[in-house]
């Protein structure tokens, strides 16, 4: 089934009608025969204009992010919970659950990582806060896959302390004069544009921050270096620096001052997202680890015929799909308007431990092919581990949580 033209708008119509709403009954995940039509349009989409070329691009340390871009824009991913006027499905946010599961078929964590950026981290506060001129000019060709965007938050000094950054905005007639830098910017490399957070005043940490549409071809932006990392290879991760950079005011997001709140508001969606794109490549290593510890003989059987090597796995594949049952749980009460902080928090918190849980056992089974590259599970061993420290450490989750439960009436 394609999402192009008349079938993409069908599927949304559909999805919006009757029994076949976009809204999911609770428990049922993402399910729906709707979601299912989403699937397998995005499914069709990987297995020929991306998998093929992950190999390729992993070497290269960098995937073409337009042209991967344009093809998911032309389908509608890029923009399946976005506003119909600016090119979007409009459907909610279970949907965008079913397309980041299924991006955890592409045989690598950097791409589904930086759709994740340009879908769902650089775009939200634009769609919910940004004027209808912002909207056009960014959002309408980020949801078609024209531009490349990135996220301008993370600093040297400044990760999950986001009140903690130092980049400054400050205004000089209709313009903000940007100075400072920015770290860890996905996409950084290739983006056209930046949801950047900045300090537009001096009060309160909470307070002085605004978010700001800043085009990457300025004077004054400087791509420092593309960063090398261990892991998520075919993602581009930059170190930016912004030296006198002017942009017109027009290009705030939203009030002034509002930025701390409105990057806050889609953590929670940020982390649900996060939850879903492992999920299927975790499975995807337990059943490959399964085959291969059938055919692998130590000592003359099989490997898999150890008792303790198929318990493990079990165990793996049984805390998986408890880790799936809470996603959909929580995405189900997000959907209906609930408060889903501690139960997202909780979900990401178990996905970073499961990630790194997971793929060191699995890769302990695999003997010394683990240790190379032509296998995946070395491959996720390196980019799923992210899972620990991106959307928040377990340890910012684990206060998250703690925060909640000392609310809770004592028995």
């Amino acid at each position: 089934m394609a999402l192009r033209g008349c079938g993409r708008w069908a599927l949304r119509a559909s999805a919006l009608r009757g029994g076949g709403s976009g809204r999911r009954h609770r428990g049922h995940g993402t399910d729906t025969p709707q979601h299912g039509a989403l699937r397998a349009a995005l499914r069709k989409i990987i297995d020929r204009e991306i998998n093929p070329f992950v190999d390729k691009w992993e070497e290269e340390g960098q995937f073409p992010a337009h042209k991967v871009f344009k093809t998911l824009g032309q389908a509608g991913f890029l923009g399946v919970d976005k506003p119909t006027e600016y090119g979007g499905m409009g459907l909610d946010f279970s949907y965008n659950i079913a397309v980041a599961e299924e991006l955890g078929s592409i045989r690598c964590g950097g791409i589904p990582m930086a759709i994740g950026v340009q879908a769902g981290m650089a775009t939200p506060a634009l769609t919910r806060f940004g004027s209808d001129e912002l909207r056009k000019q960014f959002l309408a060709p980020t949801i078609a896959g024209d531009f490349v965007a990135c996220l301008g938050i993370s600093e040297a000094g400044a990760g999950s302390d986001v009140a903690n950054i130092k980049t400054t905005a400050v205004k000089k007639g209709d313009e903000y004069v940007i100075n400072g830098g920015k770290m860890w910017t996905t996409s950084g490399c290739q983006a056209d544009w930046m949801c950047l957070l900045a300090n537009t005043s001096e009060g309160p940490p909470h307070r002085n921050k605004s978010l700001i549409c800043l085009p990457m071809d300025l004077h004054g932006i400087h791509i420092a270096k593309k960063i090398d990392k261990l892991g998520m290879r075919s993602s581009d991760t930059a170190q930016i620096f912004f030296e006198d950079v002017r942009v017109p005011c027009k290009n705030l997001i939203g009030e002034e001052g509002m930025g701390f709140t409105y990057q806050m508001l889609q953590f929670q969606e940020e982390r649900l997202w996060g939850v879903a794109t492992v999920l299927t490549p975790l499975e995807t290593i337990i059943q490959e680890t399964i085959e291969y510890t059938r055919q692998r003989k130590v000592f003359d059987r099989s490997v898999l015929h150890n008792q303790v090597v198929h318990f493990r796995l079990a165990e793996l594949a049984t805390e998986l799909e408890l880790l799936r049952s809470l996603l959909y749980r929580t995405v189900a009460l997000y959907v209906e308007g609930n408060d889903v902080t501690k139960f997202a928090s909780m979900a990401k918190l178990k996905a970073g431990r499961l990630a790194r849980e997971v793929t060191d056992s699995c890769l302990q089974f695999w003997g010394g092919m683990g240790f190379t590259s032509e296998v995946l599970v070395s491959r996720f061993y390196r980019d799923l581990r992210l899972m620990s420290i991106g959307g928040g450490t377990d340890e910012t989750m684990l206060s998250i949580i703690c925060k909640f439960m000392e609310t809770l009436p004592s028995k």
